[in-house]
């Protein structure tokens, strides 16, 4: 697999800085071209040094573990010959303090809903094949968070 290449760029502008009073908001460009507006979060920073439209730091962390879990559970499904027509999930990072007192992004829970084409395929099966997607998810296997997938 190739690396993975990020620019990540922040400007001053006209803010002062060492008053720590400075905007967190900057860009993310990915490979591809595609561009994010990215901020602290307004919980840790607040408004207007922050910017609650963006994406912060956690929720690209949460969104990361799910839509690697998605992927890999589609590919899983389509090998199988099961169609899927949708998935959707609402995925939950929690935050809080380690064991060490380091805040930390504690637990992250797919709460995945998928909708098939046809009859819906056996619970047994379906549960398989999120555990391994979950095994699968290089994303989940890279950090020390706990990640629980949650079926409906």
């Amino acid at each position: 697999m190739a690396t993975i290449q990020v620019d990540v760029e922040w400007l001053r502008g006209l803010d002062v800085f060492v008053d720590n009073q400075y905007s967190r908001v900057h860009r993310w460009t990915f490979d591809g071209g595609a561009e994010v507006i990215a901020s602290s979060s307004p919980e840790i920073v607040p408004v207007p040094m922050s910017d609650s439209a963006a994406v912060d730091p956690e929720e690209a962390f949460v969104a990361a573990i799910s839509s690697c879990h998605m992927l890999w559970f589609l590919s899983l499904a389509a090998k199988r010959g099961i169609r899927v027509n949708r998935y959707r999930d609402q995925a939950v990072g929690t935050p809080g303090r380690n064991l060490v007192g380091k805040l930390a992004m504690l637990t992250v829970r797919l709460r995945p809903v998928v909708e098939w084409d046809g009859e819906s395929p056996d619970g047994s099966l379906v549960s398989e094949l999120h555990e391994l997607a979950h095994q699968e998810c290089f994303i989940a296997n890279s950090v020390r968070t706990e990640v629980t997938v949650e079926l409906p």
